[in-house]
Formats: structure tokens, sequence, C-alpha cells
């Protein structure tokens, strides 16, 4: 990976830790569905009009990844915090960073070196580590958030295999087909939308425009850039940073005590996603790669 992936790959989770606290407080004051749903319009708003139109082909696998990436996971994810605690979902989440490695070794040939599996047991171990040790809780919140991360991991695998290699353009299509969806579910199993609509303060307003403009653009954007330019063996460990951010940004801006226990934690993620970058790709994860590009200029071209 180049400086600027590196320094993107670390950027992206910093601010997705920092999110945990704006939806926590965001779901304070507004259904979790009915939150999701205003976060997708606001960016399918910002981005529709100024990026391109996909294909047929590109606008079936959009659909498709957005079933995964948005729709099951972030529904199920706001659902889990709406259940749980900030600390369960950052723990838990991070199961979708193994199944993105699992999921990337039949779907895309990727399979990994025992260098990247230490790495990631050993980061995993960190962020349990940094969160306290706390992952245990409301059984249903936790199982919501599982079957987040794997929604999650499955739909990065598929936007990897379908070579959707134009981040704002998926971004922008993606956020738009999941508006119907979203407000049908808030609409079946949710009430008072229009009620926490009008009474929404401030800092509720705040939190939705963090995970549009933050969390959603500038978060995603990235992410699916360095998806796009690299192996998901790569990609997916350094993730497992985002529980270390969010915890840390509790102790900076909420006033949370910093325990040794969290220095540690922090550490040992460090290490193990640096060991986890260590490795070389292998040439069948290579020849992957650039199978994918040299497919999607083949489209591009006809």
């Amino acid at each position: 990976m180049s400086l600027m992936q590196v320094a993107c790959a670390i950027l992206v989770p910093l601010l997705w830790g920092y999110q945990y606290v704006p939806i926590k407080i965001g779901l304070s004051e507004f259904p979790p569905l009915f939150f999701l749903g205003l976060r997708f319009i606001a960016m399918a708003l910002l981005l529709v009009p100024f990026v391109a139109r996909p294909t047929r082909q590109q606008l079936v696998s959009i659909v498709k990844v957005s079933i995964f990436v948005s729709t099951l996971n972030f529904g199920l994810m706001y659902t889990g915090l709406g259940l749980g605690t900030a600390t369960h979902a950052a723990v838990v989440y991070q199961l979708s960073t193994p199944f993105i490695i699992l999921l990337s070794w039949p779907m895309l040939g990727e399979r990994p070196s025992l260098r990247t599996v230490l790495g990631i047991l050993t980061a995993f171990v960190g962020v349990v580590l940094a969160s306290g040790g706390r992952i245990s809780g409301d059984s249903i919140a936790i199982l919501f958030i599982a079957l987040a991360a794997f929604a999650y991991a499955l739909g990065n695998v598929m936007t990897k295999r379908y070579g959707l290699n134009d981040p704002l353009m998926l971004l922008a299509w993606m956020s738009l087909f999941t508006i119907p969806t979203t407000l049908l579910g808030s609409l079946m199993l949710e009430h008072g939308q229009l009620e926490a609509f009008r009474a929404a303060d401030l800092q509720g307003w705040m939190s939705l425009a963090y995970t549009v403009l933050i969390g959603g653009i500038a978060g995603f954007g990235m992410w699916f850039w360095l998806i796009s330019q690299c192996t998901m063996s790569r990609v997916a460990p350094f993730s497992l940073l985002m529980p270390v951010f969010g915890v840390l940004s509790s102790v900076l801006f909420l006033g949370e005590q910093l325990s040794m226990m969290l220095i540690i934690g922090a550490v040992l993620t460090l290490v193990g996603v640096a060991v986890s970058q260590r490795t070389t790709a292998p040439p069948y994860a290579e020849q992957a790669t650039r199978s994918h590009q040299n497919s999607t200029q083949q489209q591009k071209v006809h």
C-alpha cells in the first residue's frame, strides 16, 4: 500500500470510531430506521446530481451491494445500537473483519496468509481489551450487531467482485436505492417519526450531519476507493482500529477515564494491524485484483 492509501486506511476508522457517539445521540431523538432514512436522503441529495449515471450492469450490481452494505448493515446496526450500548457494538461489529477475510477466499481467490490471520487475531484481542473486555450484554442487541457485521462484510466483498471502482457514484446511487427500503421498514416497524422530526434539537441534527458528511460521504468514499485499489486482506485489518478510536474519543470528549487496559489494548491492536500489513500479497490475490481492474476498464471502453 502507498503512503496515501495507508493514511486513508487509518483516517477512515478514526472517522467511523468517532461516529458511535453521534449515532447514539441521534437514536435518542429519532427512531432507528427513520434516522437511517434521513441519512440516506441527505446523502443522495448531496451526491446524485454530481456523479455519473451507472450503466445497466453497474446498476444491478449497485442494487445488490446496497441491500447488504446499506439496508441490512445499517438497519441491523442502528437497531442493535438502539437496544444495546455503543461499547458492545464497537466490539461485536469487529467480526466484520474476519468475515471479510473469510469471504474473500471463495469469492475473490484471496487466500489469507498465516501472518495476516495472526495479525487479525492479535488486533481483535486488543479491541476487546481496549473496550474493557465488556462484550457481554443484551443477547438480542449483540445478535443484531453480529448480523450487521456479516452483511457489511459480504457487501464489501461484492463491491470488489463487481469492480465498482467509482466510490462517489457507488455511494450516491447506493444511498438513493436504500431510501425506499429504510423508510418502508420505518413505516411498518416504528412510530412517532413526525413527532421526532419536529421535536429534534440542534444536537440531534448535528449528529445526523456527522453521519452524512463525515461518516458517510468522507468515510465511505475513502473506504470504497481503498477497496478498488487494494486487496481485501490489506484493507480489512485497518477497520479493527475503529473501536480503539471510538473508546479514545469517549475519553477525550466525554471525560471517561483512561485506563491501563485501554492503553494495552490500543497498542496491541496497532501491533496486530501492523503485523497483518507486513505480509506480501500472494500472486493469486494480486492477479485477482488486476483482473477486476481490467474488467472495469473493459466495461468503460464498451
